[in-house]
């Protein structure tokens, strides 16, 4: 489907107001990722609760660890994760699936490789608001073949993972309105793509060189995140000659309290010592963590 043409879809371009380099860190059991949201710099970017660019390599890997409170988003970009959770769901996410898990009220699960190298991808939290954060656990998948994709004659490509581009929606349903866009420009390449006004967005480039916001900014390039000011539209240039590729994430800010303890992510300090006790303990969604155990096998 080739992507529209056209005066600005927009009034008011946003411009870069914060941008810094994703560096590596470890993480999981010997997985190194390039967090950008979830660290010193960037605590919270509301909806958002952490982005992590993430590379693994059997034998290492995410062995079982909880969730409650928020939904995890995997986008893979190489290789395979095999993913197991104490219901019994378990399935492989390869490159270019999504996999669109609401925690909500509880969930263990494993992310480990499904083959052999190197396995490259995005993992975003995307916070819940305090009614949603004690619902049953639900999956959405998406198999790359099904992801909708739209390219124009000047060098745009875009495949939307969530929320809405150029007149293509996504099956996914959000519970915290999102829109998670994943563009690749070619050399000469420009982009305008509207945001809603009222959300917070940012850009996370996967490769190559760009220049966002406005003409006069300095270029960008891969591994860094550039969160967007005010304003309801990105536009983008790739004045290089190389491919650029980058993911526009953007969500509608929840306004709540919100404290975190690792993988916990609950609105007060006291819904948090509840959440510990019933992982502890086993109860209030968590009862099949006690005699479940991954079978963490690569394949």
């Amino acid at each position: 489907m080739p992507l529209r043409k056209g005066c600005s879809f927009f009034n008011e371009p946003c411009l870069v107001a914060k941008k810094f380099l994703a560096r590596p860190q470890h993480e999981g059991v010997g997985a190194v990722v390039r967090r950008s949201i979830g660290r010193f710099e960037l605590k919270y970017f509301d909806p958002f609760l952490l982005l992590d660019e993430f590379s693994v390599t059997a034998p290492a890997g995410f062995p079982d660890h909880p969730h409650r409170g928020f939904e995890t988003v995997t986008y893979m970009l190489q290789g395979a994760i095999t993913h197991e959770d104490f219901e019994g769901h378990r399935g492989t996410v390869e490159a270019g699936d999504l996999q669109w898990m609401t925690a909500g009220r509880g969930i263990v699960h494993s992310e480990m490789p499904a083959a052999q190298g190197t396995q490259k991808g995005l993992q975003l939290w995307i916070n819940l608001a305090s009614k949603y954060k004690m619902i049953e656990p639900r999956y959405q998948e998406v198999l790359s073949k099904d992801i909708a994709e739209a390219e124009d004659d000047d060098g745009v490509k875009v495949r939307v993972i969530a929320g809405e581009a150029v007149g293509i929606k996504s099956p996914i349903y959000t519970r915290t309105p999102t829109m998670f866009l994943d563009f690749s420009l070619k050399p000469g390449g420009h982009l305008q793509q509207p945001i809603p006004k009222s959300w917070n967005a940012f850009v996370y480039i996967l490769e190559g060189e760009g220049i966002f916001g406005n003409m006069k900014s300095q270029p960008s390039n891969s591994h860094h995140i550039l969160l967007l000011g005010h304003g309801d539209g990105l536009e983008a240039w790739n004045k290089s000659s190389k491919l650029l590729r980058f993911i526009l994430v953007g969500g509608e800010p929840l306004g709540e309290p919100l404290v975190q303890f690792g993988p916990f992510v609950m609105n007060t300090q006291e819904e948090i010592d509840q959440t510990i006790d019933d992982f502890e303990n086993f109860t209030n969604g968590f009862e099949k963590a006690r005699d479940w155990r991954s079978e963490k096998k690569i394949n």
